[in-house]
């Protein structure tokens, strides 16, 4: 594994092989964020796994945060590796079931729905881009829109607050675009512009499109159906000056 310093403590990842889960050896790639008062605060961790799908990777890695609220105020990382690969195989067969009573818990408790709203500086490789959102958006059962008018790029989601946790996980470390010269790079110009909990006079999104408006005007009509006006008008005008 190698370690990082960064100005709110450390982060490092490690990958480990867990045998026998699914009929086959499963890699898990841990990231782990150590804040500055760890171990009094949790770690942040993300979990990604070619084996498994990314509702999956989600379970487990709120699996491993309930079980580091166990290990408070005492070095934990080593605790939540031997933790979860004894206990992977019986979170995803739970996966699936739980899957469906999330469904249908969202649904019933509108107090559970997150909302994110990101602004996007530029997309060099704009078909590339939109697909790899596409997938993380279906993968993590977000629903919303990927907005472009003019030069102006927004993405707005709406789901599990964890799920979108993971998407800016997602949308920072991934090489999603192609840099001037044409290699492969991470978003770098991205900025969240709000984070903030579903209110009751906003709507829910069913799906999650792609869609490019020819005026202001469509673009603020889309958010008013959505009962977004306030979100629009306080952060989308700023963006043309």
């Amino acid at each position: 594994f190698f370690y990082f310093p960064e100005t709110h403590g450390i982060s490092f990842r490690i990958q480990i092989s867990v045998k026998e889960v699914l009929d086959t050896d499963v890699v898990l790639k841990l990231l782990f964020h150590l804040p500055v008062n760890y171990p009094s605060t949790v770690p942040d961790i993300s979990v990604t796994s070619d084996q498994l799908t990314r509702a999956q990777c989600v379970d487990v890695r709120e699996k491993l945060l309930e079980e580091a609220k166990q290990h408070l105020c005492e070095p934990m990382v080593h605790d939540l590796i031997l933790w979860v690969q004894q206990h992977l195989k019986d979170v995803i067969k739970q996966s699936a079931t739980v899957c469906n009573e999330k469904t249908t818990l969202s649904k019933g408790t509108e107090d559970c729905i997150w909302m994110l709203l990101l602004h996007l500086d530029h997309m060099r490789a704009k078909a590339k881009y939109v697909k790899t959102v596409e997938k993380w958006a279906s993968d993590l059962r977000l629903t919303g829109r990927l907005m472009f008018m003019g030069k102006i790029i927004l993405i707005l989601l709406q789901g599990d607050r964890n799920s979108i946790k993971e998407y800016l996980v997602l949308q920072k470390t991934s090489k999603v675009d192609v840099d001037s010269s044409g290699k492969k790079c991470k978003e770098k110009m991205m900025r969240v512009l709000c984070e903030t909990e579903l209110q009751s006079q906003n709507k829910r999104f069913q799906t999650f499109e792609v869609k490019e408006y020819s005026a202001l005007e469509e673009l603020q009509k889309e958010f008013e159906t959505a009962g977004l006006t306030t979100l629009f008008s306080e952060f989308v005008p700023p963006l043309l000056k």
